[in-house]
């Protein structure tokens, strides 16, 4: 089995100190295998920012797979936003905006949504397609295939017919978890909320934990109550028959 931190949303330049140590305290005890980000770590893509969550990052637990969103796009810098959009992203965070890991249970793809000439929306192109497609195609084994991108469901019909099993996202600031069926495909689709942004919507800071096994997987959605994230809830799914069907869980 393994597990996986999910979180989403930071927003640096607008994060309170004692969620983001409450955040960061909690995600630690948990020890995961892998921590996943799925976009917008700055809220307006500045350098101060980038350096903020970059050591934010740093005092996490490794392995990271961590993707861009379009808050981590310039919005008034009108010519880098068009000419290098993910500069500070590539110089700070990381050159690669589409990481991967890939073990012998799960495999975690991740797909750079964000844009130049959106402001808000995000799409995956035919060569990122392709890309993980021939990624996916390679692997072997009964391993856990799951696909990381900031904006939810982008190209999810394609990417489901690639062979995904999951697919985790971001950006509603919303906490969210859905069985999609495409086709002959069942794809779980799991998102989270913001994990330290003062812009809190109709739930408050939260994050999620996948514990994965071959053919099943539980989600623990923590959410923040006072001065600590705690296990609000609990999911359980299992793939039967080619599709995933949700399991009473503890």
């Amino acid at each position: 089995m393994r597990t996986l931190a999910h979180l989403s949303d930071l927003h640096f330049d607008r994060v309170d100190q004692r969620v983001l140590e409450a955040l960061r305290r909690r995600v630690k005890a948990l020890a995961p295998d892998l921590v996943v980000i799925s976009g917008d770590l700055t809220q307006r893509a500045r350098a101060h920012q980038f350096r903020a969550a970059r050591a934010f990052l740093d005092s996490l637990p490794k392995p990271q797979v961590v993707v861009p969103g379009n808050h981590d796009v310039p919005l008034y810098n009108v010519l880098a936003r068009f000419v290098a959009p993910l500069a500070g992203y590539r110089r700070v965070i990381g050159g690669n905006v589409e990481p991967g890991f890939v073990d012998e249970e799960i495999a975690v793809l991740g797909v750079n949504t964000a844009r130049s000439f959106v402001f808000k929306g995000g799409r995956v192109s035919d060569s990122q397609l392709a890309r993980v497609c021939e990624a996916l195609g390679r692997l072997r084994g009964p391993c856990t295939r799951i696909v990381v991108s900031h904006h939810p469901a982008a190209a999810l019909e394609k990417l489901a017919d690639c062979g995904v099993d999951v697919f985790i996202s971001g950006h509603h600031h919303a906490t969210r978890t859905a069985q999609r069926r495409i086709g002959q495909m069942s794809v779980l689709v799991v998102e989270a909320g913001t994990a330290s942004s003062q812009r809190t919507r109709a739930e408050p800071n939260a994050f999620n934990l996948l514990r994965i096994a071959s053919g099943r997987i539980e989600i623990d959605h923590y959410a923040l109550r006072g001065d600590n994230f705690t296990r609000a809830a609990c999911e359980a799914f299992a793939r039967k028959r080619d599709a995933w069907e949700r399991e009473d869980s503890a």
